[in-house]
């Protein structure tokens, strides 16, 4: 009988395990309540990975702590005191101290998860703090939705609440800052405990996507002005186009085109990474409210709505300015092939003109060169009579003839013989070049 095949003997890809593992990162934390959640963002540089995860190891090191998780990129540590769930992104990394509070005890305005933790410990998180969130969970019996409504003053801030997790759960929230941190009172009413870490998780997930989102509108309030001055810029070297009559102009608003394409090309390349981080962190955060499947609370804007209003227009600014520039882009680029066009023309006129000079030139050296082989010819036959002359002379006694009619008699000869011989070698030299052609 054959033996039975297993997939032990397929070769793997060394991917398969890490991208399936991936898969299953971050899953949420299972939360039961009264609890305080302390949520802290740092927005780092590529060179503090290796610092940021030294910076774990000593905290392992300071207290008695035990790993739950584990991965290259995921942590989550239980002190006793408190709970840490570590997660490193592509831009930044947050820390997440989780907290049990006592049953109907208020909560101290200045009180966090991470009490327990050194201070020097998290004065040596490296990166710079671009969110910081506490969630209060409590359940509807120990805190009821109708006692926080009611605290409610109406000329007060604007609070954002809704009923979420289909009508499980009430969450508060007015993404204000105090005492440095955002808050979010989530009141339980019957989730399990995996519901109410998924929906901390996402409340979490909103406001930290939500601030990263913003990093792209400081960029945009910027790049606007100058997108303004640029346009300006482009439109005034259009009319010095029209207003072009010599070479040397166009050269000269050739040039200003070429520094203008330059630098418009140096703000997308420094500003497109920023614009598309903006956009995948915004539909992060309507991906996040939509999964707490909302539902409104009389009198008060829920999480999305306030999203529609206030973030949504800072993300349509960055759209329109990156959209700008990518115009603006295409509109240098198009006029600056119409002005190298114009050039390329004028070039090309000028070469005309140059061919036509080099061919009246070379009909000229060719008159000339022919009126010179005729007086060459008229030369050597003058030479080659007075050599026949001379020969006569010296023979006279032999022949007994008149030596100026044997001269006479020479020349022609002489300039038929010399012609002749000019004329094949005109020949010869013209098929070379035929041939070389």
């Amino acid at each position: 009988m054959d033996p039975r095949f297993t997939i032990a003997e397929l070769a793997e890809h060394p991917l398969r395990h890490r991208l399936n593992n991936e898969f299953h990162a971050r899953p949420p934390v299972p939360l039961q309540g009264p609890l305080l959640v302390s949520h802290l963002v740092f927005k780092r540089g590529r060179t503090s990975i290796e610092p940021e995860r030294d910076n774990l190891v000593r905290l392992t090191q300071a207290q008695v702590c035990h790993a739950i998780e584990s991965s290259e990129a995921h942590q989550m540590i239980d002190a006793g005191s408190f709970r840490l769930r570590w997660e490193m992104h592509a831009e930044f990394s947050s820390y997440t101290f989780f907290r049990s509070l006592p049953i109907g005890e208020a909560l101290d305005p200045d009180a966090t998860a991470f009490d327990a933790v050194h201070p020097e410990w998290m004065a040596a998180i490296p990166g710079q703090l671009i969110v910081a969130a506490h969630v209060e969970l409590r359940s509807t019996e120990e805190m009821s939705p109708e006692s926080v409504l009611a605290k409610l003053a109406p000329g007060a801030r604007q609070t954002v609440a809704a009923q979420v997790a289909d009508g499980h759960a009430w969450v508060f929230t007015d993404f204000k800052i105090d005492n440095g941190f955002s808050r979010f009172l989530v009141l339980d009413a019957g989730m399990t405990q995996r519901q109410t870490g998924r929906t901390v998780q996402r409340l979490l997930e909103i406001e930290t996507y939500r601030m990263m989102s913003l990093l792209g509108l400081p960029v945009a309030k910027e790049v606007g002005a100058w997108l303004y001055t640029a346009e300006r810029q482009l439109a005034e070297l259009m009319d010095r186009i029209g207003q072009a009559h010599t070479p040397e102009d166009e050269r000269s608003v050739l040039a200003s085109l070429s520094k203008l394409a330059a630098e418009v090309e140096h703000s997308v390349a420094r500003t497109t990474f920023r614009f598309g981080a903006a956009r995948a962190y915004h539909g992060l955060v309507l991906q996040r409210i939509a999964e707490l499947r909302e539902s409104r609370i009389t009198g008060l804007p829920t999480i999305d709505e306030f999203m529609q209003r206030r973030l949504l227009p800072a993300m349509h600014t960055c759209e329109a300015i990156s959209r700008r520039q990518e115009e603006l882009s295409g509109r240098v680029a198009r006029n600056s092939q119409l002005l190298r066009t114009r050039v390329d023309i004028e070039l090309e006129r000028q070469n005309q003109e140059l061919l036509s000079q080099m061919n009246r030139r070379a009909r000229l050296q060719l008159r000339l060169q022919q009126m010179v082989e005729g007086l060459s010819v008229v030369v050597l036959t003058y030479y080659g009579s007075q050599l026949v002359q001379y020969l006569a002379k010296g023979t006279k006694e032999l022949h007994h003839q008149n030596t100026d009619v044997i001269t006479a008699i020479s020349i022609p000869v002489i300039a038929g013989v010399v012609a002749w011989g000019t004329h094949c070698m005109r020949k010869k030299l013209a098929a070379e070049e035929g041939d070389a052609h």
